[in-house]
């Protein structure tokens, strides 16, 4: 924990904007350095300029490799473009325009010339998908944005026609070409003028729709006292159109937008960091939460939430997914009876208690929110949720409203649930603890070469040996999904009370061990000591 966590950044912890935007264009990666490839993790190619990891070289090459994969996929129709607040989500768009446009790929663009959080891109995309619209085509599309990553650092995602991330056969294709497309110094990248083909009122035409995903009615004659902070993200402008058009008692909070965040205090490792389920990227926030009666926050794209309550301070997500599910499920009378309850594997197991309690099947799947998007877009689930604080659910009807993380919708809810109910979510999670126990959650990383690593990504569950955990016979060891079958990339190993997941770093010398227990802070630090034993044990290095 570094000693400023929390604390206001000062000048020497901003980024140069401007040296960061020349890196962007001098300087030139080395795909033979595979610092400097491009590799699409969970969330698109991520990096940063000045570690030649994200640069105008990477977004040529990205973006006709794009276009040349929808070509293969019969996608035809307008691809919808947006971009964050960070700085190099401007440069990077003004790029993609130039590669779109030379290949002649309908371009439509923020008819504002403004910022467009992840879900108004994928609310765009499904609704012009929409089989009502009566269109030909397909639409996809491109979001511009390292999430809640550091100012430094820019971010590139490709969402297909079913609105959502990208799955792994599409980002190992279009990675694998850029690469090649890099490395013979991009003679194959077409380039035009930056412009767009059209544009599209993205703000608009997602707050206009909210009335279908929640009821901003109750909200409004609830007369909260609602603090929606952006934390300087492209949900800024969306907050104050909310707010008019709803009738809403909203403030929001900062409407700074400062490519440096400035404004920020330091996350857990004095980086400057817009994680909205952090308390130490929050604090400002948090420090003002008797000012509202329900205040929450978004990352720079305004796919993750942060909720944070006058009674309990910042919620821990797993905390609010768990209760947001069950308001959900107990209040959306209109969805499918047989609608499963999605999360990952690293999820709070009080949501699997949750979904027993109101005899709804949980559906667990690997790390990453493309596993949702079939069940989002038929009904079959209702709501997908990660520990990440990510999350999305179907609109009144039972109909998809986005495939992609919604941020937005998820703070909206936290006003929905106390304008209804009348308590907290952080009062509904106590009801939870006393009805269920009260599980203590952590993530810590342990050293792993890249061969270890590697290793790990494969391991199967049968390579354990071990049958006992801090004391509790194992009841599971798992390597593929319960609910979709498909490979975790590690191992989950379970008990009555408690359970681990490790899994790969995509981008450090580590593994991750998500771990929790229902038997308090003492038993989950047993947990995590055997997990690492257990692991090193699978992987060869005890």
């Amino acid at each position: 924990m570094n000693e400023r966590a929390g604390l206001q950044a000062l000048p020497e912890d901003l980024v140069d904007i401007d040296a960061l935007v020349g890196a962007y264009y001098e300087l030139k990666p080395d795909v033979t350095n595979p610092e400097q490839k491009v590799i699409f993790g969970t969330s698109g190619h991520r990096g940063s300029s000045l570690d030649t990891a994200f640069n105008e070289t990477h977004i040529l090459a990205i973006t006709q490799a794009i276009v040349e994969y929808r070509a293969t996929q019969g996608v035809t129709g307008p691809l919808f473009i947006g971009r964050d607040t960070h700085g190099l989500s401007k440069p990077a768009e003004d790029t993609a325009l130039e590669v779109l446009n030379a290949n002649g790929v309908t371009v439509w663009t923020d008819s504002r010339g403004s910022w467009t959080p992840t879900p108004a891109v994928s609310h765009a995309i499904l609704r012009y998908n929409h089989p009502e619209t009566g269109h030909v085509d397909q639409a996809d599309g491109i979001v511009i944005t390292p999430s809640h990553n550091p100012p430094r650092d820019g971010g590139f995602k490709y969402n297909p026609p079913h609105g959502g991330p990208a799955d792994s056969d599409a980002t190992s294709w279009i990675a694998a070409r850029a690469n090649e497309i890099i490395a013979a110094d991009l003679v194959d990248v077409l380039r035009g003028e930056a412009i767009p083909s059209d544009t599209y009122d993205f703000r608009e035409n997602y707050v206009s729709d909210l009335s279908r995903v929640i009821d901003m009615t109750k909200i409004a004659e609830s007369g909260i006292h609602i603090g929606a902070d952006p934390l300087g993200g492209a949900s800024v402008e969306y907050w104050e159109l909310i707010r008019d058009r709803y009738g809403l008692n909203l403030d929001v909070v900062n409407t700074t937008v400062d490519p440096q965040w400035a404004f920020m205090t330091l996350d857990w490792d004095g980086k400057i960091r817009m994680d909205c389920s952090s308390p130490y990227a929050m604090a400002s926030l948090v420090a003002r939460r008797h000012d509202y009666d329900i205040s929450t926050g978004n990352d720079a794209d305004a796919d993750r939430h942060g909720v944070v309550t006058p009674d309990a301070g910042i919620m821990n997500p797993n905390h609010y997914l768990a209760v947001a599910i069950q308001y959900l499920y107990e209040n959306r009378t209109d969805w499918r009876p047989d609608a499963a309850i999605g999360k990952t594997l690293v999820s709070s197991s009080m949501i699997d208690r949750v979904a027993t309690s109101i005899g709804r099947r949980l559906w667990e799947v690997p790390v990453g929110f493309k596993w949702f998007v079939p069940g989002l877009i038929d009904g079959s689930v209702a709501f997908g949720g990660e520990e990440s604080a990510g999350a999305s659910f179907l609109r009144f009807d039972g109909s998809v409203w986005t495939t992609d993380k919604d941020g937005i919708i998820l703070a909206l809810l936290a006003s929905e649930i106390l304008a209804v109910t009348g308590k907290t979510p952080s009062q509904h999670y106590a009801a939870l603890v006393e009805q269920f126990g009260d599980p203590v959650y952590e993530r810590i990383d342990a050293a792993a070469t890249k061969a270890q690593k590697a290793q790990l990504a494969k391991l199967d569950g049968s390579d354990i040996p071990a049958d006992t955990l801090a004391g509790e016979p194992i009841t599971a060891k798992l390597s593929r999904a319960p609910g979709n079958d498909a490979p975790v990339g590690g191992v989950k190993v379970t008990t009555e009370h408690a359970w681990f997941a490790a899994r790969p770093s995509g981008t450090e010398d580590v593994y991750k061990i998500y771990a929790e227990s229902f038997l308090g802070s003492e038993h989950l630090k047993q947990v995590q000591a055997e997990a690492k034993l257990i692991v090193d044990a699978a992987l060869g290095s005890a």
